[in-house]
């Protein structure tokens, strides 16, 4: 069956991420449906080829599978079982994809609320950025039953580049929390290297160079150094206050589960502090700036 044949995929939330899916699925065939409550996104999908809808009923009568990129597990919540959420509608069983960062025990509550009514939630969190959601190489950490995955993969295939099936419902979104837990420390201990490395006498260029030859490397100096640090762009496309509310949920998730986290804790500390130096809407990268020094030390 081709693309062309599945029926329209509903995408629900059209910021940076969404549109950039759903631009996406177009270019591979797939007839795309739309709604957010801003009015720019919906302008802005539309003239990208997705016909937008008046109210989440449109767009769940429409659509048999429903692409969620949302900013917080209420948001998803709200849309699933809230007050005219899918929950709420009289549809045959819908297969929701939600590509939200949204917090493992709330989908799995979720997701036994829409199984009694025949609806199939997988959890499909992504990473990549607005560029990987554009190009199609998103990596996905993708939690759900085997044959509901199985169901979801032509959609899955699209949008990502790398997908791993990391278990049930829940796992998807807790293996990326860990994942943006890394990311944003891995971020204060490569700037904290950096400083160590010029203070010894050796360039950024030279030290950057020469990790990522050794084991030291990551994808923060293999890609955010070089592509949105050292060169002062700051354009990634992600903010300080997406990674600081994803850094909050690892937080909340190790108390939830009583595990203890030392050093993630005093990142943890790092970046809530930062609120009040970077606004919610600057490049997360500028995190960089944040990395506290002794009086009189240069950053």
């Amino acid at each position: 069956m081709s693309n062309s044949e599945t029926g329209p995929i509903g995408v629900v939330g059209l910021g940076n991420m969404g549109l950039g899916m759903a631009r996406t699925l177009l270019r591979d065939g797939f007839s795309v449906v739309g709604f957010d409550v801003a009015a720019e996104s919906q302008a802005r999908a539309a003239a990208a080829g997705v016909t937008i809808v008046a109210g989440l009923n449109d767009l769940f009568a429409a659509c048999q599978t429903i692409i969620l990129s949302l900013p917080t597990a209420n948001h998803v919540r709200t849309v699933l079982t809230g007050d005219g959420g899918l929950g709420a509608c009289d549809f045959d069983p819908r297969l929701v994809i939600d590509t939200t960062t949204s917090e493992p025990d709330v989908t799995r509550e979720i997701d036994a609320v829409l199984r009694l009514q025949g609806h199939i939630l997988i959890d499909a969190p992504v990473s990549g950025g607005p560029a990987g959601a554009n190009s199609g190489t998103l990596t996905m950490m993708v939690g759900g039953g085997k044959a509901d995955v199985a169901r979801a993969t032509p959609v899955l295939n699209s949008l990502g580049g790398r997908i791993t099936h990391v278990g049930p419902v829940g796992a998807g979104h807790a293996v990326k929390i860990v994942n943006n837990l890394l990311v944003a420390s891995h971020l204060l201990t490569m700037r904290e290297a950096v400083r160590l490395g010029n203070a010894a006498g050796v360039s950024t260029e030279n030290l950057i160079a020469a990790l990522n030859a050794g084991s030291g490397r990551s994808a923060i100096s293999e890609v955010n150094y070089p592509k949105w640090v050292m060169n002062g762009a700051f354009d990634s496309g992600f903010t300080m206050g997406l990674m600081r509310k994803d850094v909050r949920l690892a937080m909340t998730l190790a108390q939830q589960k009583d595990v203890t986290l030392p050093v993630s804790e005093l990142a943890g500390k790092i970046w809530a502090a930062s609120a009040g130096l970077l606004a919610d809407d600057a490049d997360f990268n500028r995190i960089t700036e944040c990395v506290p020094t002794r009086e009189g030390e240069k950053a």
